[in-house]
């Protein structure tokens, strides 16, 4: 995927002809992350999961991990430095780190831009494959819905919103209409579209619930879980003297893709909720490997939008009010999330 993520940590295997993961003389690592980040000007973003964190200032940032010896600043530039540990739960760093970490930031570097290039819309099923089944009864008839038709509405809805909120950025969807497409090739029209430098892209992959317990209900917004692991760099583009890198920059850009799909997760759940009030309840966050999440090399989150098999749930997906409730919803919660992300210029990392 020539995306903007993976992009940033190609830029870096290009610009280095060798580098060397020495064994470092420590000094004593006594400061802490936060004093670390008063004494170099910058915003700390830091995650406790992963030990991994970033000092951003003027938009550029330094990326560091616990444990490991790396500096990077914008995926562009290396130090190697004295490794932070973590002791009782806190993180510590020692001067070493602090200079070096300046010394970083200390040179004329240009103002920083990211943002949204493009927009991926999938509405699951479709064609020969209906996805879930559900009836409800209106005036004395009985009305069939399918999952195919549900998403594909929702996600023509989400699209035209989209569109005319960002003329300048790409709306794509997998189908716009009854096709069916395997799973595969949804995933490769994802992986092969074309970006600019520093753009991003996302992806929205729309669903229905189904389930054997007809009572049933509500929405619910799912990312990859962490648990899963991946390889998302293509090291083929790799200088085979960087093969020491190829681990460390697999999972930092596996890490950043979890970071941002739980970040849209949370907007696209905040603008359903807003949005659906108390039609329906929300079921929240969830993690799970879905084919098109963990296949998909970009930030991705997967939408259920609610249950078929619920009698009184079907009656409103059968309703064409209530999926511009649950498009405007969506629509809502990329847009937040694209703000954040480029008012941030790039980086929405966890605190």
């Amino acid at each position: 995927m020539d995306g903007f993520w993976l992009r940033k940590r190609l830029m870096l295997c290009c610009l280095i002809c060798t580098v060397i993961l020495q064994t470092l003389v420590s000094e004593t690592a006594d400061i802490t992350l936060a004093d670390a980040a008063a004494r170099t000007g910058t915003d700390l973003y830091w995650d406790p999961l992963t030990g991994s964190g970033i000092f951003s200032k003027n938009g550029h940032q330094v990326a560091f991990r616990v444990g490991q010896q790396l500096m990077l600043l914008d995926y562009t530039r290396i130090a190697v430095t004295d490794p932070p540990v973590m002791s009782d739960g806190t993180a510590y760093v020692t001067e070493q780190f602090v200079a070096d970490a300046a010394a970083l930031f200390d040179v004329n570097l240009p103002e920083a831009f990211y943002r949204v290039g493009a927009i991926l819309i999938d509405p699951g099923h479709g064609g020969k494959d209906p996805g879930t089944i559900g009836t409800y009864k209106k005036n004395g008839k009985e009305i069939t819905l399918y999952e195919k038709d549900i998403a594909l509405s929702v996600s023509n809805k989400l699209a035209d919103q989209l569109r005319n909120a960002y003329p300048d950025k790409k709306i794509i969807m997998t189908r716009s209409d009854d096709t069916w497409l395997s799973l595969e090739q949804r995933v490769d029209i994802a992986n092969s579209i074309q970006l600019e430098p520093h753009e991003a892209i996302i992806y929205i992959s729309v669903h229905v619930n189904a389930s054997l317990n007809k009572t049933a209900s509500g929405y619910e917004v799912w990312y990859l879980t962490p648990d899963y692991r991946r390889t998302v760099l293509d090291s083929s583009n790799i200088d085979a003297d960087d093969e020491a890198l190829i681990p460390i920059l697999n999972s930092m850009l596996e890490e950043e893709y979890t970071t941002e799909s739980v970040l849209i997760a949370k907007f696209i759940m905040d603008g359903l909720t807003a949005q659906i009030g108390n039609d329906s309840p929300s079921r929240g966050i969830k993690a799970e490997e879905w084919f098109v999440v963990r296949n998909a090399n970009m930030p991705s989150v997967l939408v259920e939008t609610g249950f078929v098999t619920n009698e009184k749930e079907a009656e409103l997906l059968g309703s064409d009010e209530y999926l511009r409730k649950i498009a405007l919803g969506i629509y809502n919660g990329v847009v937040a999330f694209v703000t954040h992300f480029e008012r941030s210029r790039g980086f929405t990392g966890l605190l």
